[in-house]
């Protein structure tokens, strides 16, 4: 099984430069190979209510499953659920992750049904999948070159361990044009993490990637 739930945070939707590189990496993998199946949420296409004094209400109150309070949050959750890989791209704003990020996190991040509370601090209940986040931020963030923090990376990480999920790998699309050379590493990474079963190629096809003005 090949089930990838694809989590899409930036306000401009499919026409985010991550979003254009997932598709084309999509298009790179699906001609060599069969049997993998894509789930999408764009949190701009689709954005979430609000968190509502009923959601906090059935949450503090240990409503049962069933409580129409819960039933975005149990939507959100079986997305996950019923996918065997995570794919989030994302903007960094602000140093962290966007708005839209975060009040999906608040919907999936939740005591007795996506962790529970131990001596040892929290655990998540949600079975680990390998997870790939793909971070677009107008400058450098990480690494020498970086003249501002990144809040982004250890929140998001400790946020997905409480899930459960600990096989998290990060990649980063910084400044207004990344190279060309980024850009071809990113959609192979891409196209290795949705295809697993392809060896990764270094044909001429990847030296160059056509996209319009990049979009956060």
């Amino acid at each position: 099984m090949n089930h990838i739930f694809f989590l899409e945070c930036s306000p401009a939707g499919n026409q985010s430069m991550g979003a254009q590189l997932v598709a084309t990496a999509l298009r790179d993998g699906q001609s060599r190979t069969q049997g993998m199946r894509l789930t999408t949420r764009s949190l701009a296409a689709q954005p979430l209510a609000p968190v509502s004094a009923q959601y906090a209400k059935a949450i503090t109150s240990s409503a049962p499953l069933d409580d129409p309070a819960l039933a975005l949050s149990e939507k959100l959750i079986s997305e996950m659920e019923t996918s065997d890989r995570l794919l989030i791209s994302t903007p960094m704003h602000n140093f962290t992750v966007p708005a839209t990020l975060k009040l999906w996190i608040d919907y999936v991040l939740r005591i007795h049904r996506t962790f529970t509370n131990t001596p040892d601090g929290k655990v998540g209940l949600l079975q680990d999948r390998p997870t790939l986040v793909l971070v677009r931020s107008g400058g450098a963030c990480i690494g020498d070159a970086a003249r501002q923090p990144d809040f982004l990376t250890p929140y998001l990480r400790h946020a997905l361990s409480t899930l459960g999920l600990h096989q998290v790998r990060f990649l980063y699309l910084a400044g207004p044009s990344p190279t060309v050379e980024t850009l071809a590493h990113t959609r192979q990474a891409l196209t290795s993490f949705l295809f697993p079963s392809i060896q990764p190629e270094t044909s001429r096809e990847h030296t160059s990637i056509a996209l319009p003005n990049p979009v956060v």
